[in-house]
């Protein structure tokens, strides 16, 4: 695994999906509670990943104007309704939809990011670089105690990633330079296009992201500035 010891990064900023949080293994989970609890049965897994399908269609309808300016906890209630029927699901009431769409604020931590984050929060600043809407994400760093010093979504910039003005808008509200900047990620595509625009980058794989049959983020697909294995080794690889 790869680190340079010539970086002046001041702050680390984390996709959160897939990278922070382990979306699929919780979404199933939470389902199969609720389905425990309310004696229905479905296959939860492919409810999780037809979901997480619609994710970057749905934020590209919105970049090509197709729709107006939606958060993401919107765009999530949009994608549910069309995906319920299709499962035996679409008569689920209104209540229910709502706490559904409140999983994506519930979601879990990958087992080394706590200890990770701890270590790094010791030397910089710590902060989401995020598709999700600001009370999305606050909420769910709240339910996984993750120590985030800023909470930065997509709904500040009015833009999703890989949008350039993502990445030199969260440069800009911690009044950095993007070299001072790192974006981490589990995406290799993230990382291209924030190294495009100049900031630090960080790669740490989630194999298991996707589920068994993952093809795609296995490893690094560039020389990013540092590759680790996992968030304790990413505070080692950078001092903390």
């Amino acid at each position: 695994m790869s680190g340079r010891a010539d970086l002046s990064v001041r702050a680390l900023v984390f996709d959160v999906f897939g990278t922070v949080v382990d979306w699929r293994s919780s979404l199933i989970g939470l389902f199969a509670e609720w389905g425990a609890r309310t004696g229905r049965a479905a296959d939860w897994a492919a409810i999780a990943d037809a979901w997480r399908a619609a994710y970057v269609p749905s934020m590209d309808r919105v970049r090509r104007g197709e729709v107006d300016w939606t958060i993401l906890d919107d765009l999530h209630r949009a994608s549910l309704d069309a995906l319920l029927p299709g499962f035996g699901l679409g008569d689920v009431d209104e209540p229910t939809r709502r706490e559904f769409v409140r999983f994506w604020h519930r979601l879990r931590p990958w087992p080394d990011v706590l200890t990770g984050l701890h270590r790094l929060r010791d030397k910089y600043l710590l902060g989401t670089l995020s598709n999700g809407n600001v009370g999305l994400l606050a909420r769910l760093a709240k339910s996984a105690s993750l120590p985030f010093d800023i909470i930065l979504g997509g709904d500040l910039f009015r833009h999703y990633k890989p949008d350039p003005q993502t990445y030199r808008g969260a440069c800009g509200l911690l009044n950095l330079e993007p070299a001072e900047v790192m974006l981490v990620a589990a995406h290799n595509g993230d990382l291209a296009a924030a190294r495009a625009e100049g900031l630090a980058t960080g790669f740490v794989p989630r194999r298991g992201e996707y589920g068994p049959h993952q093809t795609g983020d296995l490893a690094a697909s560039a020389a990013w500035d540092v590759v680790a294995d996992d968030f304790t080794d990413l505070a080692a690889r950078l001092g903390a």
